[in-house]
């Protein structure tokens, strides 16, 4: 193993003394090259991040309205759009600037800022769309704007130099071979519950989730950091690493998106939005805590306020997703009885499409009739 001082080197680091001495000669290229260090890479991550959330949010409306669109002409499949294709386009450069954010700001600020989709789906609803605007809707915005601004203020700005040799460090710690062995067991025991004994809970899905989006959090840093650190100082795409985490990104997206469209077939949008996003920022937050130690060196009070900051915008997200309108198609296969003029029976009927007199729906109303004639 390579001893930490190897990896210290490749962090160009400078003393208070010499930071002050060279502010004294030179303040102006001092004060111009510690920011472009520390501050401009950690807000040039907040901005790309924001933009790139915004533009996810932008894409689902547009394919959104491209499918509405579609259905009331009912003429074309909605992939023969051009306005569904730009918003796959715009979706596309919102990840793509999610992506990049990781090599510029810690991972977790970076998760916790895609409450930003959210905030700003829920506006172009109400602009664009013409959704009616709810008294959670508001409540919930303002809290998740607040938790922003706690999150932005409050959460690590120094984010470290994603090199190859630290990687590699940083992958075969202690902790972090403690933290993966308990995950692969808890990934094992939930998949088990979900494939073998049928628990078919969101809890369940969602946890899975979580999990593979934790591997997605540390292995997306590690490939963004490695690529920005190649290009602007040194080349980090020959080193075997970058490799082993490009793969473990591409797999876990995969399997994270495969868990994902299956919790959307089983549950409603208004459930899964909220808890992926808890789960999801959660995942990632602890990612970075435990592989990148980010929150090394952190004030207690930076570590309260920044977590009181995720907890407003879980609540905010949650408000903002609860009861939103559902759009669901009337189950062809039952009849219901109430739809029937003069009839009071709630229930549904199977009808039996074999038989000439449809089986037990005409027994249910000759039963009904032959109790009226007999009153």
């Amino acid at each position: 193993m390579e001893n930490s001082s190897d990896f210290n080197a490749t962090v160009p680091l400078i003393s208070a003394e010499a930071l002050r001495a060279q502010i004294v000669q030179n303040p102006l290229q001092a004060c111009w090259s510690w920011s472009t260090a520390h501050v401009c890479n950690y807000l040039l991550g907040i901005i790309i991040s924001i933009c790139g959330n915004v533009l996810i949010s932008v894409s689902l409306n547009i394919q959104k309205y491209s499918h509405v669109r579609q259905a009331q002409r009912a003429s074309k499949p909605y992939y023969t759009s051009g306005m569904w294709w730009s918003g796959v386009v715009l979706m596309g450069v919102g990840e793509l600037g999610n992506f990049a954010a990781y090599g510029f700001a810690p991972a977790s600020l970076i998760a916790p800022l895609g409450c930003v989709s959210v905030i700003a789906s829920a506006v172009i609803s109400v602009v664009f769309l013409k959704e009616t605007v709810r008294a959670s809707d508001v409540v919930g915005g303002s809290l998740a704007i607040t938790g922003t601004y706690l999150l932005v203020t409050f959460a690590p700005h120094a984010s470290t130099h994603i090199t190859a040799h630290l990687v590699q460090y940083y992958a075969i710690s202690w902790h972090f071979l403690l933290y993966l062995f308990i995950e692969v067991i808890l990934f094992c025991i939930l998949l088990y519950l979900y494939k073998r004994r049928g628990v078919k809970h969101i809890v369940i899905v969602m946890l899975l989730v979580a999990l593979l989006a934790s591997l997605t959090v540390i292995s997306v840093k590690a490939v963004s950091g490695m690529i920005t650190e190649s290009i602007t100082s040194q080349l980090q795409l020959i080193y075997p690493i970058f490799y082993v985490m490009l793969v473990v990104m591409v797999a876990s997206c995969a399997f994270q998106i495969k868990f994902l469209n299956q919790a959307m077939k089983m549950f409603d949008a208004t459930e899964v939005v909220p808890i992926n996003f808890v789960f999801f920022t959660a995942s990632a937050i602890v990612a970075g805590i435990i592989f990148y130690q980010e929150f090394e060196g952190l004030a207690l009070l930076n570590i309260f306020m920044f977590l009181f900051g995720c907890l407003l915008s879980f609540i905010g997200v949650f408000l903002i997703a609860r009861n939103r309108p559902k759009i669901k198609q009337q189950d062809r296969t039952f009849i219901p009885m109430d739809k029937i003029p003069g009839r009071r029976n709630t229930d549904k009927v199977q009808p039996e499409a074999k038989t000439q007199t449809y089986g037990s729906l005409a027994a249910k109303l000759m039963c009904n009739r032959a109790g009226q004639t007999d009153d």
